[in-house]
């Protein structure tokens, strides 16, 4: 079949077709299962299977993906549809029995969906209602500048904003979308929801005005509880009481549905935009004033219509009954006002008495030069008189009854005015808002806001010339129109007549208001539907008709609060700190993207700059703080309650905010700076690299190495849990995900703060190696390791032990001048909702830096060991001065600040005791064996000796400082050990445990075998008691023969050996009840050293013999405490 194969081939060659085929080895059985079609001719010269016409052409034409889409990768036509069909609009449940319906493209362009929607809501009630009066009271230059600053506030926001809505969809919850994809869910859940209480004050602002404006200008009859002309108490509950009312009828709209007020929005807008029109018209047909409208002063006071009567002093006129009265006794030859020698007393108020009467025209016209007059401000305070001076004697009332006068209800000032007339620059967002409804957002939003900024300023910025030039001071100052009869002022200039303005202001404020009440539900929705703050998560539901019913009531609830405020000049500045902290954000945002140049930033809109953005952030700080510092104070502590709120309850979003790549660039401006250099000695703390062993099921086996860590790190400085699973990283993707989050959650269990990583690596040494060489970047990579105590070290004779491991990490972590702690006794650490009482005792052996002082002062930071005292001990020698060095040591703690117990140890000078030298010569001699046994591992007589060992390595040897009876319960697995090795005869008397020769009734049964022990990490040999000390002060002496193989310990070895015993000694001698005993760590033998590596293990086996919890300390080499501040 073969050369079949290979002849049709050659026969395709030959004629200079191809053959196509996905795999040569189906080849051999294509004559029984395929039809081939094609012959190899220019006709067809391609040989394929007939299947080949059934395949698609991805399958075709991209089979070299064919595993990328296997994985479930999405073809490029169906991302590009999906993509090019997003909806951005809030979709209502749908039935899913219920048949298809075509879906309608958006239609909405430019003017309809972005132009008009702007123009509707910035155009509101202050405009109406407050506009004459802040130009009258400001002036017409700080009226300039305050109209100047709140429209290039929004200004710069809007182009902010059109960047930000340009460089992606923007789904339901416009502005909140934008901060909270942009800054994070922190800053968009806490702005979110300032945003949505300040939509709700301005429903509230609105329905407030419109009905002041029912009440006071269009329907004063219905007034109720008094005359609101006289009494503004009386004022602010009729507005209270309509107002709910009002909020009631408009909350049954918006329940009912949005449509009709979507259909009646160009209705509203209409009516808006012909009361503008019609300001215009009757300020060019009143170029020379109108004599229609007349005020009445006395003296240079401004006097209310009411009570005014002629205008005139005459006795017995409106004015005269008002401020004169007459006495009851009678007074003869006094002739104060009539010729009547005997009158009645008359007592009249004497700025009456002084001043005569006049009237003036309220509108004077352009052609009048009234606009130098009102150039200046004109700032009163509240219960002062509007007059045509600043005069003290025209303004101050003087504790004299006020009458008719037109008076301040508030003081003014130009920050106040400030937050007054803000709202009436809102609005900027209507067309965001609406991006899934536009047919082309990315272009219709820019052009649509920016188009509305600019009419609205105009008209604004006209506003303040024009009525500057045409009205009256006085007039534009008396805020209620009292002086004309209780008029709107603005309506006054109205053309045809009055009744245009009041209509289109009444609809007006009606329309934003419901515009106000539509969008606020939906903003509620959308931060409660990202699950942000737990609390509104039932208000993230629609009901079946696709409408946030549950947030429609809370939005009304928090209406109905600012209606009981009742008053517009207490709800304006309220609700612009709301808007204001939202502005700032969004020109943050931008200005923020814009300096991190993040790849994702793209935005169509090009005219923008994060200059720009910055000073609007800028400015709209400003002008929150110049309008009111404490409603600012509030609106902060509010945002900020709610940031931590949401950071506290856990908001794990990732969205790609610039809050994550600003941490981004400051982590990496801060590692460009640590990396200039080493850190200073006042600036050491322990970054931790803890080791930590998995089990089977990929969890952490030594947890409590966790709690250490955290303890030592009280939340401070960087940690990093760390561990190694063995195998290849393309097989082990899964285990590695699932190990990495079991340590996280360990980390978080532990409270640890840090990052967990784990590494798969085909030999645990290697990748312990490259975790303490690779951990880290920069300057900010850890100095300290936490590595745990291998308790199994002697059970491992593989060609990868255990110790091995160990001492590699030791050898790694010097070399790259780390610290090292290992804990051992890990089990009986406490963890860290535990409190210990007792000592913390230190033996400073030898010097390396000032870890092994610094950690006990860690440790007592914890909550853990803040009970507990340190006791540092160190060692003398006979030359040593010991009176000398604990005194230099107590004046050292104390210039270092550390609170410690010191006391010196005196090592007397002893000859190797006969127990160090056995031991040295066991350990020897097990090394010895195990060494021979590797090389015939390959043989399987040596693999089986290999095993014997393993099975056989126990005997019964009492642990030192250990009571007996507990040996005798202690498990045989893990209190004795034996290894048997099969020698030479005459080894038979070898030397024993206890330093005598074997039995002879022994020696038969013995004559192969040599019993050689061993000690395991439990169970050490015995001790030999103080009368054995005493009697053995040389070694023992071995003979040698030529026929021996056990050859004299090492020299060296049995002097470390000494040293261990006798520290050991000393030690459990002053720290037997110490609740953690922390010492140096010797250093490890050099790796070329033959049999160091399990020597140095058992040399650490005797110096920690009897110690429940032992911290070894290996410093990195630096000091890491400072007598300097």
């Amino acid at each position: 079949m073969e050369t079949a194969d290979e002849d049709r081939l050659a026969a395709a060659l030959e004629h200079g077709t191809t053959v196509l085929h996905a795999n040569a080895s189906t080849m051999t059985n294509s004559d029984s299962c395929h039809d081939w079609t094609g012959d190899g001719h220019e006709e067809q010269p391609f040989v394929t299977d007939k299947k080949e016409n059934d395949l698609s052409g991805y399958e075709r034409n991209l089979y070299l993906y064919h595993e990328e889409s296997e994985e479930g990768r999405p073809r490029v036509a169906t991302l590009v549809s999906s993509l090019a069909n997003y909806s951005a609009t809030v979709q209502a449940p749908t039935d899913p029995d219920a048949p298809d319906k075509p879906k309608s493209s958006p239609k909405l362009g430019t003017l309809a969906g972005v132009y008009f929607p702007c123009m509707q809501n910035i155009f509101g009630v202050i405009l109406f209602i407050r506009m004459t009066w802040i130009i009258g009271t400001a002036g017409v230059v700080q009226g300039f500048c305050i109209i100047t600053m709140c429209c290039t506030c929004t200004m710069l926001t809007a182009i902010s904003m059109s960047a930000i809505a340009t460089n992606g969809v923007v789904p339901a919850g416009g502005p909140y979308f934008m901060i909270s994809r942009n800054l994070g869910p922190e800053f968009g859940g806490a702005i979110g929801l300032l945003f949505f209480i300040g939509t709700t004050f301005a429903a509230s602002m609105y329905i407030v005005g419109g009905i002041e404006i029912l009440v006071n200008y269009i329907a004063p009859q219905i007034a109720l509880f008094g005359d609101p002309a006289k009494d503004p108490e009386v004022l602010y509950n009729n507005l209270r009481l309509y107002g709910t009312a009002l909020l009631a009828i408009m909350g049954i709209v918006v329940f009912i549905g949005v449509k009709p007020v979507s259909k009646a929005a160009p209705l509203v807008l209409l009516c808006v935009i012909l009361s503008i029109i019609s300001i215009y018209v009757g300020i060019g047909l009143n170029w020379n004033g109108s004599d229609k409208l007349w005020m009445c002063l006395l003296g240079n006071r401004l006097l209310s219509q009411e009570h005014s009567g002629n205008c005139t002093k005459e006795e017995g006129s409106a004015l005269w009954n008002l401020y004169c009265k007459y006495q009851d006794e009678l007074v003869e030859g006094v002739t104060t006002i009539g010729a009547n020698l005997t009158s009645r007393a008359v007592k009249c108020d004497p700025y009456f008495l002084s001043h005569n009467t006049s009237l003036v025209p309220g509108i004077r016209g352009l052609a009048s030069g009234v606009f130098m007059e009102n150039l200046g401000a004109w700032h009163l305070g509240e219960g002062q008189v509007v007059a045509r001076t600043m005069n003290p004697v025209d303004i101050e009332t003087l504790d004299q009854p006020t009458y008719n006068q037109v008076l301040a209800d508030i003081s003014t000032t130009f920050t106040l005015l400030v937050g007054i007339y803000f709202p009436s620059v809102t609005g900027i967002m209507a067309g965001c808002n609406r991006s899934g409804d536009l047919a082309d957002a990315q272009r219709s939003i820019p052009i649509g806001t920016i188009g509305a900024i600019l009419t609205t300023s105009f008209v604004y910025i006209s506003a303040v010339f024009l009525f500057g030039a045409s009205f009256d001071g006085l007039l534009m100052r008396d805020k209620f129109g009292q002086s004309v009869g209780g008029s709107l002022v603005v309506a006054n200039l109205a053309w045809p007549n009055e009744w245009v303005i009041l209509i289109g202001s009444f609809m007006a404020t009606t329309g934003a208001g419901l515009q106000s009440l539509i969008s606020a539900p939906r903003l509620l929705y959308a931060i409660s539907k990202d699950n942000l703050v737990p609390m509104l998560n039932p208000f993230s539901t629609l009901s079946a008709s696709g409408e946030p019913t549950r947030a429609l009531m809370l939005t009304l609830a928090i209406c109905q609060f600012g209606v009981l405020l009742g008053n517009v000049d207490i709800l304006a500045p309220l609700l612009s700190m709301f808007f204001l902290m939202l502005y700032g954000f969004i020109n943050l945002a931008c200005a923020l993207q814009t300096l991190l140049r993040t790849p994702n930033w793209r935005p169509r809109f090009k005219y923008y700059h994060w200059s720009l953005s910055f000073i609007g952030a800028s400015l709209c700080v400003a002008v929150m703080f110049m309008s009111s510092w404490i409603y600012a104070l509030i609106a902060i502590v509010l945002a900020s309650i709610i940031y931590k709120y949401i950071e506290y309850r856990g908001a794990e979003k990732e969205w790609g905010d610039g809050i994550s790549g600003l941490a981004l660039s400051a982590a990496r401006f801060s590692l460009l700076r640590l990396e200039e250099g080493p850190p200073h000695i006042k600036n050491w703390r322990p970054q931790i690299l803890t080791l930590c062993k998995m089990n089977a099921y990929h969890t952490p086996k030594q947890r409590k190495l966790l709690a250490l860590a955290s303890q030592l790190k009280a939340g401070k400085g960087l940690a990093v849990a760390s561990s190694i699973l063995q195998g290849d990283i393309a097989l082990c993707t899964e285990e590695a995900t699932t190990a990495r989050q079991n340590l996280r959650k360990a980390m978080d269990d532990e409270k640890v703060k840090g990052f967990a990583n784990v590494l798969v690596a085909k030999d645990v040494g290697q990748g312990i190696v490259h975790l303490i060489q690779s951990t880290g970047l920069g300057g900010l990579k850890p100095n300290t390791v936490i590595f745990g105590w291998p308790n199994s070290w002697r059970q491992s004779i593989e060609e990868d032990r255990s110790w091995r491991v160990f001492v590699d990490a030791i050898h790694t972590a010097a070399a790259n001048k780390m610290a090292l702690i290992v804990p051992k006794g890990i089990a009986s650490f406490p963890d860290s909702n535990e409190k210990i009482y007792g000592h913390i005792d230190v033996w400073w052996v030898v010097h390396d830096g000032g870890l092994l002082m610094l950690l006990p002062f860690l440790l007592r930071q914890h909550r853990t060991w803040r009970h507990c005292k340190m006791r540092l001990f160190t060692v003398a020698q006979l030359e040593d001065n010991s009176i000398q060095m604990k005194k230099d040591l107590k004046t050292s703690l104390y210039n270092l600040r550390i609170d410690a117990e010191v006391e010196v140890v005196e090592m007397m000078d002893s000859d190797i005791s006969a127990y160090t030298y056995e031991r040295t010569l066991v350990m020897e001699q097990r090394n010895q064996m195990l060494k021979e046994m590797q090389f015939n591992k390959r043989d399987p007589s040596g693999v089986s000796a290999v095993q014997a060992v393993v099975d056989q390595h126990r005997h019964n040897v009492k642990v030192r400082f250990q009571d007996e009876t507990a040996v005798q319960h202690q498990p045989e697995a893990e209190s004795v050990k034996e290894v048997k090795v099969e020698q030479l005869a005459e080894s038979a008397a070898a030397v024993t445990p206890s330093g005598d020769a074997l039995p002879a009734g022994d020696n038969s049964a013995q004559k192969n075998t040599v019993v050689i022990p061993t000690v395991s990490v439990e169970a050490p040999p015995p001790s030999p008691t103080s009368s054995e000390r005493v009697e053995q002060q040389h070694p023992i002496p071995v003979a040698k023969s030529k026929k021996e193989t056990l050859q004299e310990p090492d020299v060296e070895n049995v002097r470390r050996m000494h040293t261990a015993v006798k520290l050991n000694e000393v030690i459990m001698q002053r720290s037997h009840d110490a609740k953690l005993v922390v010492l140096n760590l010797p250093s490890p033998p050099k790796q070329n050293r033959q049999g160091g590596g399990s020597n140095y293990m058992e040399f650490l086996e005797v110096l920690t013999e009897g110690l429940d919890r032992v911290l070894m300390v290996k410093g990195c080499g630096r000091e890491v405490v400072t007598i300097y501040s």
